[in-house]
């Protein structure tokens, strides 16, 4: 393969870096999740994590690349993770196990490793969990060990059987409450602040960019606005939306995966955007309650597509590819 010439430019970040800030910005939300779901949660994500770095070490032995060059690079911790704050924090030990081994061999190693991957590894280990698993995937419990369904669940539920959003008011939990994390979920679908905060921070430090994030979480709302307009006794407001659920997980952490998104500004706005109203369409009007794996993946496989149509603009070249004539553009 040739190199384009030069110039070339270097951010100056590297795979590792990056990665540790992204785990970075995870960790006050994990810590909080940690604490409360307890050892059952502490157990599947060191599980989870660790399971991950051993089906990579083995993928990568079979492939014959150098372990110690690939395996902490921190792209098998970091799927671990978040795969981990996607399960249910009671699910048994061997649904982490099974789930990282479909993350790394299946998400990843299968399309050539870290770079060359089509899909989030991590969603497509929690899709083939949750459709081959889902009493498993689906058991969650609330900060105090009770079993109970998931807010985006309960409302689904109740209202396909007729009931209004009213007369479960008292059932459902606070806008505080779901802001802070005191309800049942993922770990990922606890604190909405403090995942709020992280992604500000990866923000901040320019690992990821606004338009993901704000295109995705924009159409969400919007729906959900216009939606609960139409008919606020069935379709819950924008709230809900935003704060229970993987909303903010999924924007900021999942979605913004530089691997599986677009390259161009304006393309990743069109990403963002097809994941809000995928997430919107799956909860309100499909099987699952949440839709943010389903989404995500769905509009990983429309990238590379976006990328045809909005291709960024190549330097050298105009703004459909061409190369620039200089001698013409001199003499006009």
């Amino acid at each position: 393969m040739s190199m384009i010439s030069s110039p070339h430019t270097h951010s100056g970040k590297s795979v590792q870096l990056t990665m540790l800030w992204v785990m970075l910005a995870l960790a006050p939300a994990t810590v909080f999740g940690l604490y409360l779901f307890g050892w059952p949660a502490i157990s599947l994500f060191l599980i989870t994590v660790l399971s991950c770095l051993l089906a990579e070490a083995i993928a990568l032995k079979i492939m014959g690349k150098p372990i110690g060059k690939y395996l902490f690079d921190g792209s098998a911790i970091l799927t671990g993770w978040l795969l981990a704050m996607s399960l249910p924090p009671s699910a048994p030990w061997w649904i982490g196990v099974l789930g990282a081994f479909l993350a790394i061999i299946v998400g990843k190693q299968v399309f050539g490793g870290i770079g060359q991957n089509l899909f989030n590894p991590a969603m497509v280990a929690r899709v083939a969990l949750l459709i081959s698993f889902p009493l498993e995937m689906t058991t969650w419990v609330t900060a105090d060990g009770v079993s109970g369904a998931t807010p985006l669940g309960h409302i689904r539920t109740e209202t396909g059987q007729g009931h209004t959003l009213s007369s479960l008011a008292d059932s459902l939990p606070s806008v505080s409450d779901m802001g802070l994390g005191m309800i049942g979920g993922s770990m990922g679908e606890t604190s909405a602040v403090l995942l709020l905060l992280g992604g500000l921070f990866l923000l901040w430090k320019h690992i990821i960019t606004w338009h993901i994030p704000v295109s995705m979480i924009g159409t969400l709302l919007l729906l959900a606005g216009i939606m609960h307009a139409i008919s606020p006794e069935v379709y819950p407001g924008m709230e809900v939306h935003l704060l229970a659920g993987a909303t903010l997980l999924g924007a900021f952490f999942i979605a913004t995966d530089l691997v599986t998104s677009p390259v161009s500004p304006t393309g990743q706005l069109v990403f963002g955007a097809g994941c809000g109203l995928l997430v919107y369409v799956i909860r309100t009007w499909a099987g699952y309650p949440e839709g943010m794996a389903f989404a995500v993946l769905l509009m990983n496989a429309l990238t590379p597509l976006i990328d045809h149509y909005f291709r960024p603009r190549i330097y050298g070249r105009d703004r459909k590819g061409e190369p620039l004539n200089y001698a013409s553009e001199e003499g006009k």
